[in-house]
């Protein structure tokens, strides 16, 4: 009688250990698979071109269909980056890598999801115009349309009447910036279609792999050579980050040795062992490449290089350590009073974002092998890193002063106004009456009533370092959404969503008891 009772006590002593692990304080239940859904539903409002037949986002209607004619190329497809029509490369870029390589870290959670396919069309629909954007070996075209014109006028994209002239980099207009992260984005791409459909992966790999010889080769940044995009993506990091960034997904994408010998013999010359950053964004690459460069000190095959490796991490280390305000004095990122991470006033959700993303990679990391972080303020464990980067999303989802959802979309309360030409005015398959430039701003820029079409997914630029969020059109610092915030949050949305389906099923085996 003693022994079943003693194995009855232990089998509730494991059910409420698991419970205990799944359990959080936080008061606020989200339902991550619906954000995850919601999220990849963002880039079928932002695609340009010809929309396919299973378009789920039915507001939206064919844009862009003579992109490149006037320069005799087929540049029809790809992303608006924003609330506007220009297709700008170098966020498109980013945003397609970081898509790319939450799929690669996250694949079975978001196929789990039933979200995979959705996925891999999100991506796709950026690497076939990738494709088409790199004409030849020494040639991409990096832009589509003119900023300074396009602001001037408010649109729906199946209206535009702005210029779309395009702009290239080439061997006389060298942009290494650009055809690095397009390398970067290419060859993660290849790797998350190699089993699906390998020879695509095969045809990613072959621009990638010319690309980054193209950046490498002929150096300089894009913006010295393309003037009109300094005013909206100008590359204030430089070139070297992504030449590293592009070299780096190669070798994970080749198992190449030439290009680990790039990362390694250029880490100190390019900064990758020598900038500590505090941000990760569509400019500065330095924190993505650190953390992914750590992963590779799992592998014993790497022995030889660990020297080299491990100061990679310890500048990864540090950008972890400012993000959970543990590094020392004035290295830390700073907080609202309600804790969201705050780096600039202008969308400062992508920088949330993407620290959200590099915390629960390398919160995986630090569990897979069986480490802590030790920082300036003390050691940090996996969970507590992970638990850290779940209250970003959790704000981000609405457990914040304003009791606001910053993912469109998302929840009982959300912007209703976003800064976005398309979402702002009547869906022309409503309405095909022409709406010219000035006539947007007059009818529909200035109303003071919500957007009649809901851009699903978009993660705005959220609040201010106070936490306060002015729901406005014209607000565009706050309410503007890019395709670059939301990419980071597929693959951590899919995490989450099987932790809390995970932590579902220990309540019911618990209760079962």
């Amino acid at each position: 009688m003693e022994t079943k009772n003693t194995t009855t006590k232990l089998k509730c002593c494991i059910l409420l250990t698991i419970f205990t692990i799944f359990h959080t304080s936080n008061s606020h239940s989200f339902d991550y698979a619906d954000a995850l859904t919601k999220s990849l539903l963002y880039f079928e409002s932002q695609r340009s071109g010809h929309l396919p037949y299973n378009q789920r986002v039915t507001w939206r209607d064919h844009s862009g269909l003579t992109d490149g004619l006037e320069q005799g190329v087929d540049l029809v497809g790809g992303y608006y980056d924003a609330g506007d029509h220009v297709k700008f490369g170098l966020p498109m870029a980013f945003t397609i890598t970081t898509l790319s390589w939450g799929v690669i870290e996250y694949r079975d959670q978001i196929e789990r999801a039933g979200e995979l396919e959705h996925a891999l069309e999100a991506i796709k629909w950026g690497t076939d115009y990738f494709i088409k954007a790199h004409t030849s070996p020494n040639v991409l075209w990096a832009e589509v349309g003119d900023g300074d014109t396009d602001h001037y006028c408010w649109q729906r994209p199946e209206d535009m009447t702005t210029s779309r002239q395009a702009y290239k980099i080439d061997e006389n207009n060298p942009g290494s910036d650009l055809a690095g992260e397009t390398a970067a984005a290419m060859a993660a791409a290849s790797i998350v279609f190699r089993k699906t459909n390998p020879h695509y992966a095969h045809l990613l790999l072959h621009h990638a792999q010319q690309l980054f010889e193209f950046g490498d080769k002929h150096r300089g940044k894009y913006d010295a050579s393309i003037s009109v995009v300094k005013n909206y993506y100008s590359s204030v990091s430089g070139f070297m980050d992504e030449l590293l960034w592009g070299a780096l997904w190669l070798y994970k994408a080749t198992d190449n040795e030439e290009y680990l010998k790039y990362v390694i013999s250029h880490a100190h010359c390019f900064g990758g062992t020598g900038w500590a950053i505090t941000e990760f964004s569509w400019d500065v690459k330095y924190a993505g490449l650190q953390i992914l460069v750590s992963q590779l000190l799992m592998d014993a095959k790497h022995k030889e290089h660990t020297q080299i490796l491990k100061q990679y991490q310890s500048k990864a280390e540090y950008y972890i350590c400012s993000c959970l305000n543990k590094n020392n004095g004035t290295n830390n990122v700073d907080r609202t009073p309600a804790g969201l991470l705050h780096i600039r006033q202008w969308n400062n959700m992508q920088y949330v974002s993407t620290a959200a993303f590099l915390l629960t990679i390398y919160s995986d990391f630090l569990r897979g092998s069986n480490q802590k972080l030790e920082c300036h303020g003390g050691s940090v464990d996996h969970e507590e890193m992970l638990n850290f980067a779940k209250s970003q999303v959790d704000y981000i989802l609405g457990a914040n002063p304003m009791n606001m959802s910053y993912l469109v979309g998302y929840g009982p309360k959300y912007p209703s106004k976003v800064h976005h030409r398309g979402a702002s005015i009547v869906s022309y398959r409503e309405n095909k009456g022409f709406i010219g430039c000035t006539q947007g701003y007059d009818n529909w820029y200035s109303k003071e009533e919500q957007n009649p079409n809901v851009l699903v997914g978009a993660l705005v630029g959220g609040p201010d370092c106070h936490d306060n969020f002015r729901d406005q059109r014209d607000n565009y610092m706050q309410t503007e959404a890019c395709t670059y915030n939301t990419a980071p949050l597929v693959g951590i949305f899919a995490k989450f969503s099987e932790m809390e389906d995970q932590k579902e099923r220990s309540k019911t085996l618990v209760a079962s008891y």
